[in-house]
């Protein structure tokens, strides 16, 4: 059997030799072979970084748009990666969280993108900083793309998200990928490879592949480059120590292996808790990341918990993922399979339930394919081999806990944690656990019967959070939204006049110059547009009667409004004062072009203050200036970001805030 492919500098290489031989978990036969014999990783990372020119001139928009015409070209071929799948021992259930998964995490980024970047090909970071008491001295955080390569090194247990999850966010940041699978699965993931190069979606470069050894490679990485990788915690550290990444500070991320707890509270759902933790047992055969290894129960409800986790654990079929009535594959090899029993002797305890040297397969033979029964297993919290010692399968150890103290302390035995949750509706526990809990997890659900049925689950890692943690399990983060893509960018503090930012960063920055032509700008469509175009309008006197009728009208009747009494007693104000709502409505009235045009609709307010009281006899001034101007990808509209500020008769600001429209193309 022919040697699997890797896709490197914009080819596909073959490799000269046989190969590593990988096996099918679930009968035995050879699968494929795996080598990296011949590939040259110096020419791979340098194609990917001169490739990345390409990719880094598209906008955040671009890139986003882009990866959602790939994760629907791979929605297409679901049913050829689940079918790869079930010869890794997946069942349909298991190959769904890897394969939609991933795919739903390419769709995630592609709408983070859209929705919270701008479509631009730089991100300004926060607000404006003053840096000297005239106003010509400023300084903001810009981010730009490294101008290297993210390379990631991947675990065996998720072939297609793993590659996935860490490709959305750096694509989305101008970043090209170079993907190392792990040997084990590397023949699922050549596969979506595959899918990917020959659709054409993404620019070239944006995405290699080795399958086989890592050699050389880190040996080439440079001060651009950042490295991403997902496994075992001592694979961590040996990589981690690597003579170039420390020299060269090379960024690296970690996912690493990690002893994630459920501790049921006193009043918590027995139920509630035993579903989770068999779900999270035999998910994929046990072998996530995130599953529960070690399960807190109080110790006066220990004997109720072991039933009802048996009692579940007795249902699931283990076997062949193509037999009927089958709930639980196999592990991904047998090598897999005798490091979990060798773990579980290393953690001792009684075995509450399963046999670790036997197991009945349904459809298959127990011992050519990498089965194993769940196993519960009853330990000592007191012990250190429950906090230090994972078996990276269905395996989960029962430890009891008498207070709340020492149970946050049992956790923390872990020394970092990807994931924890709590099982209670005490919203007093909740909190105090979490608390605890917090410095040494990277995620922490809390269950109840509230939130049961929409739980996404102990284990389910969500694009929008952040999935990592810190210690043993890595100390890196992984997704998180757009914290993630950020990850992948440079944050440049720049220090000028603003004029000087206003023109680096392309965001209008208060103290710049303003254009006020003739044309007001709400009658300019976006091609005429420019930031630093302004109108300023006014004044107009407010009032007693205004301030009258808006309090009636509205039904606001706040004292400040209505009571000149108890508002000359106001600290705040020393009299009546219009309302603050009264100053915005007017200053709308001030700036608005009313007759149709280019805008289309406002569509909100952000950043709204209000700096000084309004008094009945004051006069507004309102100045509105293009601040950001961000068109829309594939519509016919963008939006326009207006910087506006209304004044008083002595130009102190009353009110600041921005203004958002959508306005024709």
């Amino acid at each position: 059997m022919a040697a699997l492919r890797s896709y490197v500098s914009g080819a596909w290489h073959t490799p000269p030799d046989e190969g590593v031989p990988v096996h099918d978990a679930v009968t035995g036969e050879e699968v494929a072979r795996v080598s990296s014999t011949g590939v040259d990783f110096a020419a791979a990372l340098d194609h990917g970084r001169r490739r990345g020119r390409e990719l880094r001139a598209l906008t955040f928009h671009q890139r986003a748009a882009l990866l959602k015409t790939l994760a629907s070209h791979l929605n297409e071929h679901r049913d050829e990666l689940y079918a790869l799948s079930r010869r890794a021992g997946s069942t349909l259930a298991d190959a769904r969280i890897d394969v939609d998964g991933g795919i739903g995490t390419l769709f995630a980024y592609s709408s983070k993108g859209r929705r919270e970047l701008p479509n631009d090909t730089v991100h300004v970071d926060g607000d404006v900083e003053p840096l000297g008491k005239g106003g010509t001295f400023v300084g903001r955080h810009l981010m730009t793309p490294l101008h290297g390569v993210a390379v990631q090194i991947n675990a065996f247990n998720f072939p297609v998200w793993g590659p996935l999850e860490k490709l959305g966010p750096a694509f989305v940041a101008g970043m090209p990928s170079l993907i190392k699978p792990a040997g084990q699965t590397a023949y699922i993931t050549a596969r979506l490879v595959e899918l990917i190069v020959d659709s054409g979606i993404l620019p070239e470069g944006s995405v290699q592949l080795v399958c086989g050894d890592a050699g050389d490679l880190l040996s080439h990485l440079t001060e651009q480059d950042l490295v991403s990788f997902t496994g075992s915690a001592a694979t961590a550290r040996t990589l981690r120590a690597h003579p170039v990444i420390v020299e060269r500070a090379v960024r690296f991320n970690a996912e690493a292996d990690s002893l994630n707890c459920s501790i049921l509270g006193p009043d918590g759902d027995v139920e509630l808790y035993a579903k989770q933790l068999v779900t999270e047992m035999t998910a994929k055969a046990g072998q996530k990341c995130t599953a529960i290894r070690r399960a807190f129960v109080p110790r006066d409800r220990l004997e109720e918990v072991t039933a009802a986790v048996r009692e579940r654990l007795g249902r699931i079929v283990v076997g062949d993922p193509a037999a009927e009535g089958v709930r639980m594959g196999a592990l991904a090899s047998l090598r897999q399979r005798d490091e979990v029993r060798r773990a579980v002797k290393a953690i001792g305890g009684t075995v509450l339930f399963g046999d670790p040297g036997h197991v009945e397969a349904a459809g298959a033979d127990g011992e050519l394919g990498a089965f194993l029964s769940p196993l519960l297993l009853l330990g000592d919290p007191e012990r250190d081999e429950p906090h230090e010692v994972e078996a990276f399968g269905p395996v989960s150890t029962l430890l009891p806990y008498d207070t709340t103290e020492q149970v946050i302390e049992y956790a923390a035995r872990g020394r970092g944690s990807l994931v924890g949750s709590v099982v209670t509706e005490d919203e007093a526990f909740a909190r105090e656990v979490v608390l605890g809990l917090a410095p040494w997890h990277g995620r922490l659900l809390v269950l109840n019967r509230a939130d049961a049925k929409e739980s996404t689950g102990h284990g389910s890692p969500m694009p929008a959070l952040v999935h990592g943690g810190p210690g043993r399990a890595g100390g890196g983060e992984e997704l998180g939204g757009v914290r993630a893509v950020l990850h992948h960018m440079q944050r440049t503090a720049v220090q000028g006049s603003p004029d000087v930012l206003t023109a680096i960063t392309g965001r209008w920055t208060p103290g710049a110059r303003r254009s006020d032509d003739d044309v007001h700008p709400f009658r300019k469509n976006l091609a005429r547009l420019r930031v630093g175009d302004s109108v300023t309008a006014g004044p107009r006197a407010v009032t007693l009667a205004d301030v009258e009728h808006f309090a009636e009208f509205t039904g606001d009747t706040f004292y400040a409004h209505t009571d000149a009494e108890a508002a000359a007693a106001n600290p705040f104000f020393g009299g009546l004062v219009a309302h603050g709502y009264l100053v915005v409505s007017f200053a709308a009235g001030l700036f608005v072009s009313p007759e149709p045009g280019p805008v289309l609709a406002n569509y909100g307010l952000e950043n709204l203050r209000f700096l000084t009281p309004v008094k009945p006899g004051d006069e507004l001034t309102v100045t509105l200036t293009a601040k950001q101007i961000s068109p829309r990808e594939g519509a016919a509209y963008g939006e326009v970001r207006w910087d506006t500020d209304v004044t008083n008769q002595d130009g102190a600001s009353v009110a600041k805030y921005d203004v958002l429209t959508l306005v024709e193309k």
